[in-house]
């Protein structure tokens, strides 16, 4: 079946449009036509090949939103016409122990969405840039009737990222948490930390975004680029969003006795880290990748019952490479989510 789909053809080329051919729909399939695809900084790393395991024609996109068009013979949970979602995963091993306690994010041999090996025509996935996609149902999510269709689009990337240690962590009432940057991740840590009950507070390094941040449900701003010492010792959780390498240190003695600062960002070297905040106040310092495909639709009922979607400027297709450009200037508030329709099918 092919589909019309815009593509990176080389590294750091411009994306444009090229036709891909997916797989028809097996007996466990769900074949979904794409309304919105958002854009995560995750795409442009793999267009521009920054970590070195791109494979081109490539066709990003993680954050698919749509409806079912067609189901294979095996499906009883999902029916055509059914507002569905795919996230960062479309398969995984399904017997390693990561698998069988629902944390497919932590499989090796997990399939992504796009630039990884697959059986289908052409050997390696492609993204939601595209008209259509093929999917086994077991990564395939429902998405509430009740949201937006676009907003929700960067739910299946960078909400379930904040939402996973939120919840695991078991954030809620009584809690003070602190989400450093306010980006696309910054902006959906408030969001659900608020509505988890903490008192919730926006750490950013730029006194320009206070408003915005209390505009998202911040309880208070605290500004990294200043004194913080007034917040030493009053934050029982810090998620950490800053997408690049920084300095960890000023943060922790934010921290109280047995605080936890989980990085979600920044991935790779980060520099010195003085354990000293660490050991003379049991802190802990941690990581998270995404979520696991139940944890996911979770984080989607949740958003349903909350009302919570990302805050996004929609685009056109045709607008992709602009919107590249964009955002590594972070000249969007907070995410692009890509309108499907303007991609014409042929």
């Amino acid at each position: 079946m092919n589909t019309a789909s815009f593509a990176a053809l080389s590294a750091a080329g411009q994306l444009e449009r090229y036709m891909i051919e997916r797989r028809p729909v097996g007996v466990n399939d769900i074949q979904i036509n794409i309304d919105y695809c958002g854009v995560c900084h995750t795409d442009l790393h793999y267009v521009n090949n920054d970590w070195g395991d791109a494979r081109y024609p490539l066709v990003p996109g993680h954050e698919i939103i749509g409806r079912v068009g067609a189901v294979g013979s095996n499906v009883t949970n999902f029916t055509v016409g059914q507002r569905v979602g795919v996230g960062c995963m479309v398969d995984s091993c399904r017997v390693c122990n990561p698998c069988k306690i629902d944390l497919q994010q932590y499989c090796g041999s997990k399939t992504m969405t796009y630039a990884s090996n697959t059986q289908d025509p052409g050997g390696v996935t492609h993204g939601g840039y595209s008209k259509s996609i093929v999917v086994d149902s077991s990564f395939v999510l429902n998405v509430p009737e009740n949201l937006d269709p676009s907003a929700a689009a960067p739910l299946l990337c960078a909400g379930i990222t904040t939402y996973s240690p939120l919840a695991h962590w078991k954030i809620g009432p009584g809690m003070t948490v602190g989400v450093i940057g306010l980006g696309g991740l910054g902006h959906m840590g408030i969001k659900f930390a608020k509505a988890m009950g903490a008192k919730t507070v926006a750490i950013t390094s730029s006194a320009s975004k206070v408003e915005a941040a209390k505009q998202l449900g911040a309880d208070d701003v605290l500004i990294s680029s200043g004194d913080m010492n007034h917040y030493n010792k009053q934050f029982d959780f810090l998620l950490n969003t800053i997408p690049v390498q920084h300095n960890f240190n000023p943060y922790m003695q934010l921290l109280k006795i047995d605080g936890t600062m989980c990085i979600v960002g920044s991935i790779g070297p980060t520099g010195m880290l003085n354990t000293a905040p660490l050991i003379m106040g049991r802190r802990q310092i941690t990581g998270s990748l995404i979520g696991g495909i139940k944890e996911t639709q979770d984080m989607l009922d949740f958003c349903g019952q909350h009302n919570i979607v990302s805050d996004v400027e929609v685009i056109n297709i045709q607008d992709i490479n602009n919107a590249y450009v964009r955002m590594q200037s972070n000249d969007v508030k907070y995410r692009f989510v890509i309108d499907m329709d303007t991609l014409a099918p042929l």
